[in-house]
């Protein structure tokens, strides 16, 4: 699996960056849940190029996990 299993990958959105240090499967679980949310402009991408976006804030929690989130390396 590679790459795919480690958590380097972030979902990101029109709002943001809606969650990091994620493993692939994980973000596109959340990209599915924000679509069905209505939020719009979702994608897959890595850590790195997530942390170029500002963290999503005053939204409605997209995971169930607190620990996923938007952090600065």
């Amino acid at each position: 699996m590679g790459e795919l299993g480690e958590p380097r990958w972030a979902v990101i959105s029109e709002r943001g960056c809606e969650a990091s240090g994620l493993r692939h499967e994980e973000a596109v679980e959340l990209m599915h849940r924000l679509v069905s949310r209505k939020v719009y402009g979702t994608c897959v991408v890595t850590n790195e190029s997530a942390r170029h976006l500002p963290p999503v804030t005053n939204a409605e929690p997209a995971t169930s996990s607190p620990a996923k989130t938007h952090t600065e390396a």
